[in-house]
């Protein structure tokens, strides 16, 4: 991921806008970076749940985050209006890549990407196991641009 070249909108799957908290915001009166992924997390859990088109069973885990990259490229500052977008951006067997963003809505300025790749799961064998049908089907269709369904 290069922090210097920003995706296209229209690659985005999902927007969400996001919430700041008060208790977000660190001294030095930008939220703290570690909230960023808290945000990302969000964003992902909402790209699932509209991408599978169903609610996410979270006793039934079936994918689970093996890395993430964050690149920190502007602070977000109390009261600016933020979004989080998403978007898979390559399949793997096992796996695929998620990309998303945080922006400002008001200015379109970007103040961080993410990439996060996600890994199908097993819980009974604690391994990686081949991504189901459905997962591959919908974020085949996904990657190759077509509009996630609602």
């Amino acid at each position: 991921m290069n922090p210097h070249e920003i995706p296209s909108l229209e690659i985005f799957k999902n927007r969400l806008p996001i919430q700041i908290r008060f208790s977000d915001v660190d001294v030095v009166g930008h939220v703290n970076n570690i909230v960023y992924l808290q945000y990302y997390d969000t964003g992902k859990a909402t790209f699932m749940t509209e991408l599978l088109g169903r609610s996410i069973s979270w006793q039934e885990v079936d994918t689970v985050v093996a890395n993430i990259d964050c690149a920190f490229i502007a602070p977000i500052f109390w009261g600016e209006k933020i979004e989080v977008l998403t978007t898979c951006t390559f399949i793997h067997d096992k796996s695929f890549k998620l990309l998303q963003m945080l922006r400002n809505t008001e200015t379109g300025e970007v103040k961080s990407l993410c990439e996060s790749v996600m890994v199908s799961f097993d819980p009974d064998t604690q391994k990686a196991a081949p991504l189901s049908e459905e997962w591959r089907e919908k974020l085949t269709a996904c990657v190759n641009n077509k509009p996630v369904k609602k």
